[in-house]
């Protein structure tokens, strides 16, 4: 499951909220990764590079890049589409892992554009395999957002990539796939139709009530209340903590979200199971190339007993780099 919503404020100030849902704890840590970090694509290293931005991410299990800002402005979201088909490995086009999938658009992209454009060109082939926790095959589309205000949402329904490129697109859940989603939202009252305003928890409910109220945001009189307002939406798009519906055994609990701030680029962290609101600025971050990778260990930090809270740019300790899980 999951939730990305995309805000573009009156003094053309650009920021994302993202909920991560999910039924089991993801092991989620943050990573800084420095420019110049010699990748391949995680399946066969047919596909190699090095990063050409640094970035700010959150990772799974830390095998995977699922959340992140780079130092460009561009962010990525990777979030559950159960209809997900990356199809039969074609070898004549160039493949990624999923789990590296969003880290090479970080790490190669300054512009949703840019990235857009790769893809279209490529048609490069996502890879899938088993998420190590719930024991589930892996099915995820990817939404992008940059400093303008650019969007897009890039799914893989029949083996090959479908684009949704506009600003407009400001929205992104999970099942039905894109275009469904946007049929389903003109019904909704206030967006050409004339149902009322959903408050249940499914993806298409969630995802009117995040579009309803990211247009009907205030002006903020500063940075801190931007990121209290997008907040505001993302919580009430948030699923709480619960059992799973008889129906629905995989029904998911928010356990993280993230604001990022892509005109100021700062990035900021909140767990459902801690109180505290961590975040980092990326122009405190040392992003050279050669410059030692650091993580943000998450994972052990103790909460109110005297765990993280506010500004971490400092806190992140020298790490090796992150080993993304190669596909099988």
């Amino acid at each position: 499951m999951c939730t990305r919503a995309l805000w573009s404020y009156a003094d053309g100030s650009v920021m994302v909220g993202r909920n991560m849902d999910y039924g089991v704890d993801l092991a989620t840590n943050l990573w800084v990764f420095p420019r110049g970090m010699s990748r391949d694509n995680g399946v066969d290293g047919s596909l190699s590079w090095a990063s050409k931005y640094g970035s700010v991410t959150t990772s799974a299990y830390d095998i995977s890049t699922n959340d992140g800002l780079n130092e460009r402005g561009l962010a990525g979201h990777l979030l559950w589409l159960t209809e997900a088909d990356y199809g039969e490995r074609d070898q004549k086009r160039p493949a990624l892992s999923i789990s590296i999938w969003m880290q090479y658009v970080l790490d190669n992209f300054a512009t949703v554009a840019e990235a857009v454009a790769w893809v279209e060109e490529t048609q490069v082939q996502i890879v899938s395999d088993v998420d190590p926790g719930s024991g589930r095959a892996v099915t995820l589309h990817l939404a992008l957002d940059d400093a303008s205000g650019d969007s897009a949402v890039i799914e893989y329904l029949d083996g090959t990539p479908k684009i949704w490129h506009d600003r407009s697109y400001t929205v992104m859940t999970n099942s039905p796939p894109f275009d469904r989603q946007l049929e389903l939202l003109r019904q909704i009252e206030g967006f050409g139709g004339d149902k009322p305003l959903p408050g249940g928890t499914d993806p298409d409910q969630r995802f009117a009530r995040a579009a309803y109220y990211i247009d009907r945001l205030p002006a903020p009189g500063d940075q801190t209340e931007a990121v209290a307002e997008l907040l505001s939406v993302m919580r009430n798009a948030s699923q709480p903590f619960r059992n799973p519906d008889p129906d629905k055994p995989f029904t998911s609990t928010t356990i993280w979200r993230t604001v990022g701030d892509l005109t100021n680029l700062v990035y900021v962290f909140e767990s459902t199971r801690r109180p505290n609101v961590v975040w980092v600025r990326i122009d405190g971050l040392d992003l050279s190339e050669g410059a030692p990778v650091r993580k943000l260990d998450l994972v052990n930090d103790t909460g109110l007993k005297g765990g993280l809270v506010g500004d971490v740019t400092d806190e992140f300790i020298e790490s090796p780099p992150m080993e993304f899980l190669r596909a099988s």
